[in-house]
């Protein structure tokens, strides 16, 4: 009896595990992707001082949004994943969790997101529906155009125009120069995940600007980075900002360079670390945003 007790709970916890990893818990890296730059915003639209159930609603969204969107790729790449070396062992290709788990988890991660939207004020909730949608779209992107990174760009920013509607009512231009940056570089950092698994996709037929720009990827996404931190450097003037978001725009600039040295060789587990390291990028923004208002909040 005890024995079957232990298998029981060792099943459990394998299954607990498969779906954790089916939401990419185990990666916090898209996470921290999303987050960093809707709260840069949150603290941008409330002058340094976003209600701390602003706060806690952005963060419990971005999460739950982000897992929900792991699902729905990984629902529309079921057929797809198992032929990739980096994706063949997600817990649909190898049957640890079953369509309908996938579908079930799905639903409730959106019914999740949707209640978090619905205690934010009417603008922001109107923004939260076209975020779903554009979420959505993202993974069936990748069989229509080369350019999907374009839609996840949207999805992964879309956080900022909410965040500017749900702290001040209204979405003014700086919020989309906000949003233009972020879309830039988030184009830039997926096509850096594009090119880890650019001889799967090629074989497999999906399509990405990596696959598309083949030996001009590294140009394209030097491109891509320098056009995001003109539109950051445009935020900073419009706003009126100082030295704090400045020289938060030069670690960021920073950070990017050193991609490019990863990218070198376009070796695919270097090709991940330079994705990865965009991570402290957003941070660097979400950084500049905090201490350019100080820690109290203040007016720029």
């Amino acid at each position: 009896m005890l024995e079957a007790e232990r298998m029981n709970l060792a099943t459990l916890r394998q299954r607990a595990l498969a779906y954790a990893e089916l939401m990419r818990l185990d990666k916090p890296v898209g996470t921290l992707l999303l987050l960093w730059p809707t709260l840069a915003a949150l603290w941008i639209a409330a002058q340094g001082a976003p209600p701390t159930t602003l706060v806690a609603a952005f963060a419990v969204g971005v999460l739950l949004m982000r897992s929900c969107g792991c699902v729905i790729n990984d629902i529309a790449d079921r057929n797809v994943d198992g032929l990739v070396e980096r994706t063949a062992q997600r817990p649909l290709p190898t049957g640890r969790v079953t369509l309908f788990g996938a579908f079930a988890l799905c639903t409730a991660l959106a019914i999740g997101a949707l209640g978090v939207a619905l205690t934010l004020n009417a603008p922001a909730i109107r923004l939260a529906f076209v975020g779903m949608a554009i979420a959505a779209l993202y993974p069936f992107a990748k069989r229509w155009t080369h350019v999907p990174q374009l839609v996840l760009g949207a999805a992964f920013s879309w956080g900022i125009p909410m965040a500017f509607a749900a702290a001040t009512g209204t979405v003014p231009p700086l919020a989309w120069l906000l949003f233009a940056g972020s879309l830039l570089w988030v184009v830039a950092y997926d096509t850096e995940y594009a090119m880890a698994d650019r001889r799967d996709d090629r074989r497999a037929g999906v399509k990405s600007l990596a696959v598309l720009l083949g030996r001009a990827d590294r140009a394209a996404i030097a491109a891509l980075q320098c056009a995001a931190l003109a539109a950051f450097i445009g935020v900073g003037a419009v706003a009126g900002y100082g030295i704090a978001w400045f020289v938060a725009l030069a670690v960021a600039a920073g950070i990017l360079a050193s991609q490019h040295w990863m990218l070198r060789e376009r070796e695919p587990a270097a090709c991940m670390n330079a994705f990865r390291s965009n991570a402290w990028v957003g941070f660097a923004l979400f950084a500049g945003a905090v201490f350019e208002h100080g820690l109290t909040g203040k007016q720029a």
